[in-house]
Formats: C-alpha cells, structure tokens, sequence
C-alpha cells in the first residue's frame, strides 16, 4: 500500500481579507496563510514532506474559491513521479471557483523519472464571473543527469468542464511522438499555461490576452518554443516546449505576470518561495 495524502482548501472572503480553511489527511498540507500583497489575496505554498510519489501512491487536493476571494497556490519544489514496480501512482486537483472568485494554479514543475507509471489529472470548474490563471509543467527524464525518459507512462489530464478536456498518454517508447517534427520535436520539457472564465471573454479582453503572451515569448531571449491561442471563448492557452525546465519557468512567470496586469491591473508579484 502507498501513501495516501488527501488537504482540502476553502477560501472565502471575509470582509476585505481571504480568509482560507484546511484540513489534511497523511502527507499533504500547507504552510500558514501569507498576505504579501494586502489582505485580499492567499498565498499558499503545498508541501509533500516525502518529495515524491512511487507506484500506489495517491496526492489528492480539492480547493473550493468563493465569492471574491483570490487564492495563489504554488510548491516548494517539484513534483517526482519516481519508478514503479508495476502499480500507477495518482495525482489528483478538483477545483470550484465561485462568481467573482480567482484562483492561480502556479506550481514548480512535474517530473517523470525512467519507468513512472502515474496519472496527473487536473479539473478546473469556474462560475460565471470567475477567472483563473493556471499552468502545468512536465519534464520527462533527467537530461542533466543523463537519465533519459526511454520507458514508462504518464497519463495527463487537464479539464475545464464545458470548455476544454484535454488528454495525453506519454510513453517512453513512443519516439514518434517525443521525438517527431509534429510531436514534442527531441524536447524533454513541455508546459501549458492558460486563463479561463467562467463566462465568454470579450473579444478585445482575449486579443490583449493573446498579444501580452506573444509580446513576452517574441521578446524573451530564451531557449525555448512558445506559441499562444485561444480554442474556445472563455479560454486563452500557452504551449512552451523546451529542453530544460529553467527558461520555461522564466517565461511562464513573465506570462503570467503580463496576464495579472492586463486582466486584473495587479502587479506579477511572483511568490517569494520561487527566489529560496
């Protein structure tokens, strides 16, 4: 039997502050509630003290966002799907984000170590009026390291209900895939960032959308391949494909910086943990 780590979260707004309420089961939890850009906006940074998930393993989050609070959640470190003996491990994000309410799903990087058998399913679900900023980060291997990603599978699931589901099946042997022009081209690295409403977006608020990302992408000096669209109304994407983590995480973080600002007139404020 693995290890089964369950945290709940619930914000609320109480008066002109997010208020948020927790409670966790086995090795998943968050540390205090901090405030580094005034009382309306939670910061919480997710902690997993085992660093990783083998095969049997099971990380579930539910985060419940009310009526006009704002929740930034993000990790210390990123996430190891470690080798498996023959059972699958599970992660798994539900998220409900209430009329008025935002959320940013913002954590560090998830990586597939040789012979990983998991599945990372996230499921976002936004009311009218609710907006969210969200990203997902997968390395495959460790190139540094020389351990390439040659055997194993990851299941990847990103759903946001009404509006977009998407989902992969990344097996180290599928070189046509991870290595084809049509593919993930020789790159180990591939992340996705998106802003999503729960009501259509105006077309001027998707276009100022679409050409913050591209302005960033153009003018970044990074090793990387990004390109940015919108697949639906409520729904504005990003792709970066890369061949270390680094400079993807730079230019997500300018993304959505440039996002905070157009959408919302907030500065980038990333969280201090990304600096430690």
């Amino acid at each position: 039997m693995g290890w089964h780590g369950h945290l709940a979260l619930d914000y609320h707004r109480d008066a002109d502050t997010t208020r948020a309420r927790s409670r966790h089961h086995g090795p998943l939890r968050v540390l205090a509630s901090l405030y580094p850009e005034g009382p309306a906006i939670c910061h919480h940074v997710l902690v997993h003290p085992p660093g990783g998930l083998v095969g049997g393993d099971v990380l579930e989050l539910d985060i419940q966002v009310g009526e006009n609070s704002h929740a930034v959640l993000t990790t210390p470190g990123a996430t190891r799907f470690y080798r498996s003996a023959g059972e699958r491990a599970l992660q798994q994000i539900r998220a409900n984000v209430a009329e008025g309410g935002r959320l940013e799903w913002l954590p560090l990087e998830t990586i597939c170590h040789r012979s990983t058998l998991a599945d990372n399913q996230l499921s976002f679900d936004l009311a009218p009026g609710a907006e969210m900023i969200g990203w997902d980060l997968l390395a495959l291997g460790l190139p540094a390291s020389g351990e390439a990603f040659d055997d194993g599978q990851m299941h990847q699931h990103i759903t946001l209900p009404g509006v977009w589901h998407e989902r992969a099946l990344l097996s180290g042997q599928d070189q046509r895939l991870l290595d084809g022009p049509t593919g993930w081209a020789g790159h180990r690295v591939l992340s996705t960032l998106w802003f999503s409403s729960g009501r259509a977006l105006a077309p001027s608020h998707r276009s100022a959308l679409l050409d913050a990302a591209r302005e960033v992408s153009a003018a970044s000096p990074l090793d990387a391949q990004a390109g940015a669209t919108s697949p639906h109304e409520r729904l504005v994407v990003v792709r970066v494909l890369a061949a270390r983590v680094e400079p993807v995480m730079a230019l997500l973080a300018q993304v959505r910086g440039a996002w905070r600002r157009a959408a919302w007139d907030l500065a980038a404020h990333p969280p201090r943990i990304w600096r430690t």
